[in-house]
């Protein structure tokens, strides 16, 4: 396979690193400077790209995604806060007939993590004097908060709670690639549910896996989905 890499910080870099060690090509590798909304992506660029994976910024994601689908290559995108987005991001992918997998995290211990949660919520949720709360942490230059997966969480969470609207605690600081816990406390007792992240390396093992997927589909997937068909998760 040749993947296009949009934004080549360290999640871009790593993601190289780990489809060079596949023996897959990496060829374009966008940063920043080189994709001033989405001018580097050109129909040339992606010229015999099989997939092109997506970890920029918020601000940049609709526009790069945009332009990706008008070089009628499928995409993998990484990045979150645009969920506001969601139909024109649809409606882009539809027109020009490519694949997208979208994920809140495409880490692979983290989406474990939400089938333990979400199956918890359940159980939890026939108990009504049990409350939920959720918090989350992360480095200091991540841009939105509460995070997309702490989002995702709670949306996964919230058919099965007596209050479906828990609030959720967010910390930005340092370098903290990110944590994310889930507490269900009652007066006799808490259970806690916690996901660490020691390092970016299974955001990148899951983009690898999901750039696989998505090569030679179409369609708008959410990558929880991909994830259970893949694992075999009924």
């Amino acid at each position: 396979m040749r993947i296009a890499l949009v934004g080549y910080g360290k999640m871009g870099k790593l993601i190289e690193a780990i489809a060079l060690r596949e023996g897959w090509e990496v060829d374009p590798k966008l940063d920043i400077n080189e994709n001033v909304k989405g001018s580097g992506i050109t129909s040339s660029s992606m010229e015999g790209v099989d997939v092109a994976i997506e970890f920029s910024q918020p601000d940049s994601v609709v526009s790069n995604i945009e332009a990706i689908a008008s070089a009628g290559v499928s995409v993998v995108v990484g990045t979150t806060g645009w969920s506001d987005q969601r139909t024109r991001v649809e409606r882009i992918v539809r027109d020009a007939g490519i694949g997208l997998i979208y994920g809140s995290n495409f880490s692979l211990g983290m989406n474990l993590f939400f089938e333990i949660v979400s199956n918890s919520a359940r159980l939890v949720g026939m108990l009504p004097q049990y409350d939920a709360y959720l918090s989350e942490e992360h480095h200091r230059a991540k841009k939105d908060a509460p995070s997309g997966t702490a989002l995702n969480l709670l949306d996964m969470m919230r058919p099965h709670l007596s209050n479906p609207n828990p609030g959720i605690a967010s910390i930005r600081a340092g370098w903290i690639p990110g944590t994310h816990v889930i507490g269900f406390d009652s007066e006799a007792d808490t259970i806690v549910l916690e996901h660490r992240a020691r390092s970016r390396q299974g955001f990148a093992e899951g983009a690898i896996l999901a750039a696989r997927w998505i090569a030679g589909k179409k369609g708008f997937f959410d990558f929880r989905q991909v994830f259970r068909e893949i694992v075999g998760i009924k």
